[in-house]
C-alpha cells in the first residue's frame, strides 16, 4: 500500500495490520531479511515502525512481531491448489505462447482433411467407379466386338474356334474381376484380327548385298544342318511389312521386315542357283497371304521354322 493510500484509507484493525505487515515484508523494506525471520528482530520491527509512522499509523510490537511471523508462516500467502480447474485455468492464461502455434497445426490438419475428404477421396472414388465400369462394361463389350470382327473376318475355322476361345476366356477373367487376363483377351483378340486383315505377297530378298539364303548347325545337333532363305513381306503397293515372327533359336518374337524362313535344302539350293545364273532371282515369290486366312499360302515346302537373326 502506497503513503498516498494509507493517509486516505481508514484506520487498520490488528488483524487487517498484521496481513499488511506480512504484505510489506513480502514486496521487501530496505534492510536485509532472512527467508524466515523471527518476530522479535529489533531491527525490522524498529524499521516497521518507522515506516508506518511515516504513513501516519501507530503500529504497536506487538502488532508487528506477529505480521513477521505471519510471513515466516506463510499465513497470509495463497498456495493454488493442483487440479484440473488450476491447469485449466494456467493454459488459458499462456493462451498467448501456445494459441499461435495450435492454430497453425490446427489450419493446416483442416486443409489436409479438407483436401483428403473434398478432393482425393472422391477422386478416388470416381477412378475406382471408373475401372469397376471398365471392368464389368466396357471390356466385356470391347470382347465381344473384337470376337465378332474375327468371325466375320476369318475363312478358316480354326481361327473362329481361337477367337471364341479367347472371348470366354476374356469375359470370365473380366467377370472375376481380374483385369490383366480381360486386358490380355483383348490384346490376343486384336493381333488376330489384325493378322486375318492382313494381305501381302512372301517373296526371296533380291537386293544387292543381301545373301537369299544361308545355313546354320542346330544349336541342339551339330551333325545336321538347316537352311533358309531371307524373305520379307511386300504389300499391293509394293511396300515392305514389318511382322511379328518368333525365332526358333531363342523363342523370343520381334517385329522385323526379313527374317530366315526354314526350308527343305532343295529349296535352298534352287534359290541360291537361281541367283548364280544371272544375278536374279527370276521366282522369287513363294507365297500369299491373303485376306481372311491367319497363315501364308506357300508355294514351294517350307518345314516352318524361322531365325530372325543370323
Amino acid at each position: 500500500m502506497s503513503m498516498p493510500e494509507a493517509a486516505d484509507a481508514a484506520p487498520l484493525d490488528d488483524e487487517m495490520l498484521v496481513m499488511d505487515v506480512a504484505d510489506t515484508l513480502r514486496r521487501g523494506i530496505d534492510i536485509p531479511i532472512a527467508p524466515a525471520p523471527g518476530p522479535a528482530d529489533p531491527a525490522i520491527i524498529e524499521r516497521l515502525r518507522v515506516l508506518y509512522q511515516q504513513q501516519g499509523i501507530d503500529a504497536p510490537d506487538r502488532v508487528l512481531s506477529e505480521g513477521i511471523a505471519a510471513l515466516a508462516d506463510r499465513r497470509f500467502l495463497h498456495t493454488p491448489k493442483a487440479g484440473a480447474a488450476r491447469n485449466i485455468a494456467l493454459l488459458y492464461i499462456s493462451r498467448r505462447k501456445w494459441g499461435p502455434l495450435v492454430f497453425a497445426v490446427c489450419l493446416a490438419l483442416a486443409i489436409g482433411l479438407g483436401g483428403y475428404f473434398f478432393g482425393y477421396r472422391p477422386y478416388r472414388e470416381a477412378a475406382a467407379q471408373k475401372a469397376r465400369l471398365e471392368l464389368t462394361q466396357d471390356l466385356p463389350a470391347q470382347i465381344d466386338d473384337l470376337y465378332q470382327a474375327v468371325f466375320d473376318e476369318t475363312k478358316v475355322q480354326t481361327a473362329a474356334d481361337d477367337a471364341l476361345e479367347l472371348r470366354d476366356a476374356g469375359k470370365a477373367a473380366a467377370k472375376k474381376g481380374d483385369r490383366a487376363g480381360a486386358e490380355r483377351a483383348v490384346a490376343d483378340l486384336t493381333a488376330l484380327r489384325d493378322q486375318l486383315e492382313e494381305v501381302y505377297t512372301l517373296q526371296i530378298v533380291d537386293k544387292e548385298g543381301v545373301k537369299p539364303g544361308f545355313w546354320t548347325f542346330p544349336p541342339n545337333n551339330s551333325e545336321a544342318t538347316n537352311y533358309y532363305i531371307v524373305v520379307e513381306a511386300v504389300d499391293a503397293d509394293g511396300n515392305t511389312e514389318t511382322l511379328p515372327v518368333t525365332s526358333e533359336d531363342t523363342g523370343v518374337t520381334q517385329d522385323v521386315a526379313r527374317w530366315g524362313l526354314r526350308v527343305p535344302q532343295s529349296v535352298y539350293d534352287a534359290v541360291i542357283a537361281d541367283k548364280q545364273t544371272n544375278g536374279f532371282i527370276q521366282h522369287k515369290v513363294i507365297g500369299h497371304k491373303l485376306d481372311g486366312f491367319t497363315d501364308v499360302d506357300y508355294l514351294v515346302p517350307v518345314l516352318g521354322g524361322a531365325l530372325t537373326q543370323w
